[in-house]
């Protein structure tokens, strides 16, 4: 096996840790270093990761690769740990490795031999929760539920929806980790009321660290699933808190948050196709059919569902090409429009994006479909080409089309 070493970032929470993977000859050497206290992330992390290097007996110029906490958590930690590893993979001219720090709290909570899905739950404060799921396939850990943001008098009514699909997908309950259980009181009690296991507080960080952030790192880098650096970006789930004044005058108000705190997104699966093709009916002139949306899925296209405590609120789905990504079609609930599902749907494109290594995101809309133009300008698509006759019309009419596409800029 070849040989590689891996530095790691995590300062999603107080707590800063750096770690070495450093693998020779097939036998992993895990070198840690930690501190206390966000307000010296910043100071602390260089200095910490070099002593890891000199206690390996290793140069920054011998690293293969730099993994950083990805988030959710505190906006200035992962700027921090992002911002580094950045730094240090454009120096060295190496790749990164963004690992979900939720994901991290999973694995490091579950145990060596995790059995059904591991649901994290951590503080978000403003009385929400980043919740997630996820569940182990061999060594492979799975997302079941993408890292999103739940109001605290939500969280209960979304495991409720949610449980019964877990439970029958794993075969073998679910679990609970992360701080909230113990910030919140009450919610411990509440999640074992819907059949959760919540493991006893040893005592032990429940926020992500540099060493698990490391070994997930090890096994993307293995499977050849790393980014060039100028893609590296934090996973920000909270990152509205408030309206412009033009979206005010719009008829929106308040916290947007207070809406999207209901929110969850999955991965479109083909238990979806129904409630997909549905709102597609509602909303495009020529609709889409369920069996198009099953065949896409089972052609190995990736899509995404928004929905408000299990109630479908719109779906995206996507196409990798060569040279970038294809939106081939997006819908929201008509009495759901203007709220911001759009957007969410579409920042999980553009993170597929980055994923796949690709620059830029490519779709068609109608001229006619003045609304759609101003929601993918507003969000930086420009006009690149025209498709004669593409959409058929009514008496016959073949409507053109406008190819529009969002370049990704070449560093965040």
């Amino acid at each position: 096996m070849d040989d590689f070493h891996i530095l790691a970032f995590e300062t999603s929470s107080t707590f800063c840790s750096v770690a070495l993977w450093s693998q020779q000859a097939g036998r992993v050497h895990l070198y840690t270093a930690q501190h206390q206290g966000r307000q010296e992330h910043a100071e602390r992390i260089l200095p910490l990761a070099d002593g890891l290097l000199a206690q390996a007996g290793l140069a920054r110029r011998d690293l293969s690769a730099v993994a950083f906490g990805q988030g959710p958590g505190g906006f200035t930690g992962l700027r921090v740990a992002c911002g580094v590893a950045q730094g240090l993979a454009v120096a060295l001219d190496i790749p990164v490795l963004p690992v979900d720090s939720l994901c991290a709290v999973a694995v490091q909570q579950a145990g060596p031999d995790p059995v059904g899905v591991q649901v994290v739950l951590q503080d978000a404060r403003m009385q929400e929760l980043y919740a997630a799921a996820y569940q182990a396939q061999g060594t492979d850990w799975i997302t079941l539920q993408a890292p999103a943001l739940i109001a605290r008098h939500d969280i209960v009514a979304w495991a409720s929806h949610e449980s019964a699909a877990w439970t029958m997908q794993a075969g073998g309950g679910w679990a609970v980790h992360g701080d909230a259980v113990q910030v919140f009181d009450g919610l411990a009690d509440e999640l074992r009321s819907l059949g959760a296991v919540i493991p006893l507080d040893d005592g032990a960080p429940v926020w992500a660290q540099a060493a698990t952030v490391a070994r997930l790192a090890a096994h993307a880098w293995q499977n050849g699933q790393y980014l060039d650096p100028a893609l590296a970006a934090p996973a920000y789930v909270r990152d509205k808190v408030a309206y412009t004044t033009v979206e005010r005058a719009q008829g929106l108000g308040g916290n947007p948050q207070a809406d999207a705190a209901h929110w969850s997104v999955h991965d479109m699966a083909l238990s979806d196709v129904d409630e997909v093709a549905a709102i597609e009916r509602q909303v495009q002139a020529s609709p889409w059919t369920r069996q198009n949306f099953a065949d896409a899925l089972s052609a190995g296209y990736r899509g995404w569902v928004v929905r408000r405590l299990g109630a479908m609120l719109g779906f995206a789905l996507v196409m990798n090409t060569p040279d970038m990504v294809h939106l081939l079609v997006i819908g929201v609930r008509s009495d759901a429009q203007r709220r911001g599902v759009g957007a969410v749907l579409l920042r999980h494109c553009l993170a597929h994006c980055r994923q796949a290594g690709l620059p830029a995101l490519t779709l068609e809309v109608r001229p006619s479909n003045t609304q759609a133009i101003a929601f993918y300008q507003q969000h930086g698509f420009v006009q690149q080409g025209l498709r004669r006759a593409y959409y058929p019309a009514v008496q016959g009419v073949r409507e053109d089309a406008w190819i529009m596409t969002l370049t990704l800029p070449e560093s965040p």
